[in-house]
């Protein structure tokens, strides 16, 4: 199906609202809280999905909206936004310009646009599954690299893997390297073709919703562990790959890892 251009505006105006209230806070002092699953947040992270939440239900009332910092409404609803302000917390409290604000828009449960915003370098990707993929409004194709020793391999991080760590580490093995860090950052560096492959666990919603149509709307692959299309249920077992072919090499690794 078609995105609407009018929800593909409002993608491009969340990103920016968000990036307003993010940019002041990086590189000062914050205080950082833990919340109950030990992760970091802080007020830009809040801050930022709250202007998020009241642009959509201003000009989208009819729309649900699915957030990090503050829960699911109208979750039911044909169109649900699902947003991310700040991926990527810890780079962010320490400095560092790898954190990305993701914004998601679901159809029926399925992912369908993205976006991955980095506010403090001016980097933005759109993706629109089936439709393409734009780095700064300029289209992106993912790598067509095919075999995995040609392919790098990344991660957020290797304490985040636990049923995975193993195949992760025979898949690293075959590939040309391996890099740590990046969180949703890492997987628009496949829609741009900088890297070829992302395998990672324990993610949440907010956290693939946007990553999906942007990778695979530059040709690339994203998928569960399992071979499935990623969409409102999945468990966050996820695998990314420039093309469809690499993607076929690196999913035997994983098929039997849960």
């Amino acid at each position: 199906m078609s995105v609407p251009e009018e929800m593909i505006t409002l993608a491009q105006q969340l990103a920016e609202l968000s990036a307003a209230v993010i940019r002041p806070y990086f590189r000062h002092a914050l205080v950082i809280d833990d919340k109950n699953d030990h992760s970091p947040v802080t007020i830009a992270d809040q801050e930022a999905e709250r202007v998020m939440r009241e642009l959509i239900q201003k000009i989208r009332p009819q729309d649900g909206i699915i957030g990090e910092e503050f829960g699911r409404e109208r979750e039911d609803a044909e169109w649900v936004w699902v947003l991310d302000p700040i991926d990527g917390t810890k780079s962010f409290t320490v400095g560092r310009a790898l954190f990305v604000t993701l914004i998601g828009l679901l159809h029926h449960g399925k992912p369908v646009l993205g976006v991955i915003n980095q506010p403090i370098q001016n980097e933005r990707w759109l993706g629109i599954t089936a439709q393409g993929a734009w780095f700064n409004g300029v289209p992106v194709v993912a790598n067509q690299t095919s075999q995995l020793q040609a392919a790098r391999l990344g991660t957020t991080g290797p304490q985040y893997l636990d049923v995975g760590a193993a195949a992760f580490a025979r898949l690293s093995e075959q590939c040309r390297f391996s890099t740590y860090g990046g969180d949703g950052y890492l997987y628009a560096q496949v829609a741009s073709g900088w890297l070829e492959l992302v395998v990672e666990e324990g993610l949440k919603l907010h956290d693939f919703a946007a990553l999906a149509p942007v990778v695979n709307g530059a040709g690339g692959r994203m998928s569960d562990w399992q071979g499935k299309d990623l969409d409102i249920y999945s468990e966050g077992r996820v695998l990314a790959a420039a093309n469809p072919i690499l993607h076929a090499a690196a999913l035997p690794f994983f098929l039997n890892a849960v």
